[in-house]
């Protein structure tokens, strides 16, 4: 499978067919929950704030989940030894 060009951001590789696809079923699978969570926040009886807490921590679960599958690396600053 062909590599994809990496995102035009600084310690992003190109990416294979297999790793997109993967972070592309983890992207809908949180859509999902986002989508109940979403639900939830209409309920009255619904702590607002825990529920805040609650996305907060999901989004950023899912983002280290993404990183992981794409393994963005460090960068090179100016005055790094070479």
């Amino acid at each position: 499978m062909p590599d994809h060009k990496g995102l035009p951001v600084a310690g992003y590789q190109p990416q294979s067919e297999a790793r997109i696809v993967l972070v592309n079923e983890n992207k809908m699978v949180e859509e999902g929950v986002l989508r109940l969570l979403d639900m939830l926040a209409t309920l009255p009886e619904i702590d607002q704030r825990w529920l805040a807490i609650g996305r907060s921590h999901i989004e950023q679960g899912f983002m280290a989940i993404n990183r992981a599958v794409f393994r963005p690396g460090r960068i090179k600053l100016d005055g790094d030894e070479a």
